[in-house]
């Protein structure tokens, strides 16, 4: 593949007709880094956020060895890329056949839960031909916490209530040769209280289980940088979650894990679309909620911005006027829409490029090939993302909600 300094030099170079992606490997090499190093414990990372095998191998060369998959289709993907990374099958409802699979076939002993009945269903499927159930399980419970501080919710689905909590750590304990607990206080938390109140929460579990803990996993949530949400440095969120944890009622050689996905891969990728209309602030592009934005039509999420030009790009002192705008996908679908506001010059137009930053959690993941659009191509570049938590250099003018002028 070849390299190009940034996306402006994809445009001059391939004037690509399908919507492109883009690489940034020594992003996510950095967010790898500083979750190894700075973390007070062991990262795993959340495959589901992109499960890209180039994206995985990058992590693992960084330092990160622990996966957290979610799907028999994920344990074979990582197994078969990375044969001795650690696997953790964190998803609390699995099918039998997916635990034996991942069990028996790729070595899987990381297995989460949070009810009676998933912890039986862990027993069958994981036993031996006489019906022992191993001794080599760690097993996590799930509780069910707030999502109050997060963007995006995930406290409906999944999560042992704490009036429940007790019986269930009881019984796990007594097939576990190591008993977690986790949880996951939602995507994109904008304050590190959700984890002080999530582990307050944990502790008051402990206590009325009078259990011996050996791994408290505080799963995902950290945040990255997008238009309108700026939250405090990922250092403030390891600080708060190291001086909770210290003091919970739990073995003196526990683990503390935490489970990033997005803050892991974010600024991983960015994408090129073209302008194929303009309909007063209306933009018709050539990708949208049926393929890499499917957040920013579905949940509203907005993505920094910046058209590719060259006197744009060699016109860095000009004020350039920027106006608000929506965009329609390439789909005959009226929910292919993206309403923004997205903020770009007055004057953009028809065969205009616009770089979209801040794509690579869940935006290739969640492609489809619906009315026949999905294709994409794929380029690598060397540039910075429109936005890090890993440089910094936040305070930095350059670095802003939507960017319009190229370095």
């Amino acid at each position: 593949m070849h390299i190009h300094p940034d996306a402006l030099a994809v445009v001059r170079a391939s004037a690509p007709e399908q919507p492109a992606i883009l690489n940034r490997p020594h992003a996510a090499a950095r967010a790898a880094r500083f979750f190894v190093e700075k973390f007070p414990g062991k990262s795993l990372y959340a495959v589901k956020a992109n499960p890209s095998a180039d994206l995985i191998r990058i992590l693992w060369d960084s330092g990160v060895t622990h996966y957290d998959v979610a799907s028999i289709v994920e344990v074979r993907l990582v197994r078969e890329t990375l044969p001795e990374a650690t696997l953790c099958f964190m998803h609390p409802v699995k099918a039998p056949s997916a635990i034996r699979e991942a069990y028996h076939t790729y070595g899987v002993r990381v297995f989460s839960l949070d009810s009676i009945e998933e912890l039986e269903k862990i027993k069958a499927a994981t036993a031996d031909a006489e019906g022992n159930v191993p001794e080599d399980l760690t097993l996590c419970v799930r509780l069910r916490v707030s999502s109050e501080y997060s963007e995006l919710s995930l406290a409906s689905k999944f999560g042992c209530d704490l009036a429940n909590a007790a019986e269930l750590l009881q019984a796990t304990r007594q097939v576990a040769d190591s008993l977690g607990v986790c949880f996951h206080v939602g995507s994109q938390s904008m304050s590190p209280h959700a984890y002080v109140q999530a582990l307050e929460r944990v502790r008051a579990a402990i206590v009325d289980a009078s259990v011996l803990v050996d791994i408290i996993d505080v799963g995902g949530g950290f945040p990255s940088i997008y238009p309108g949400m700026e939250p405090p440095p990922l250092e403030d969120y390891f600080g708060v979650i190291d001086r909770t944890y210290e003091s919970l009622p739990v073995s003196y050689s526990a683990e503390l894990w935490c489970e990033p996905g997005r803050a892991l891969c974010a600024e991983y990728n960015s994408m090129i679309v073209r302008v194929e209309r303009r309909r007063g602030s209306e933009l018709y592009i050539n990708d949208g909620a049926y393929g890499a934005l499917f957040d920013a039509a579905h949940v509203g999420w907005r993505f920094p911005v910046r058209v590719l030009r060259d006197e744009v790009a060699n016109d860095v002192d000009t004020e350039i006027e920027l106006e608000p705008f929506s965009f329609y996908g390439p789909t005959c679908d009226d929910m292919d829409h993206m309403e923004g506001p997205f903020e770009l010059p007055v004057d953009v137009r028809v065969g205009d490029y616009i770089e979209i930053g801040m794509l690579g959690a869940y935006g290739a993941a969640m492609k489809t090939a619906f009315n026949g659009f999905g294709a994409t191509e794929v380029f690598e570049v060397t540039d910075e993302p429109m936005s890090s938590q890993y440089r910094g250099d936040r305070r930095d003018p350059r670095v802003s909600d939507n960017v319009v002028s190229l370095r």
